[in-house]
């Protein structure tokens, strides 16, 4: 179950990272409310996750799928580059999620 809150979690940090950039500088007050709310349920689940997680290994994974997640939602959305060189990147950082699974 924590491994699950913990991707949820992962998920919501996406959402709020790329709520960001709709609020255009939290001009907007639909994506500013969606946005703290998706900050707000992703802490709350990253400490749900935390009472049977390592810390480091939960807090690398959590930042790494928000990583992987919003760049693959840059590239989609936004037209942001996706170079070989990027997207290589992007695989070990999955290769590294991969890696403190496993080792967890």
């Amino acid at each position: 179950m924590s491994w699950f809150l913990l991707f949820l979690a992962g998920l919501f940090e996406i959402g709020w990272a790329i709520g960001l950039k709709y609020t255009e500088g939290f001009s907007r007050p639909l994506p500013t409310i969606l946005t703290v709310a998706a900050m707000v349920a992703s802490i709350v689940l990253l400490g749900m996750a935390l009472r049977t997680l390592p810390l480091g290994t939960a807090y690398a994974i959590w930042t790494g799928i928000g990583t992987v997640g919003t760049v693959i939602l840059g590239i989609v959305l936004f037209a942001e580059p996706a170079t070989a060189l990027r997207l290589g990147c992007i695989g070990l950082i999955v290769a590294g999620i991969a890696g403190l699974k496993l080792t967890a």
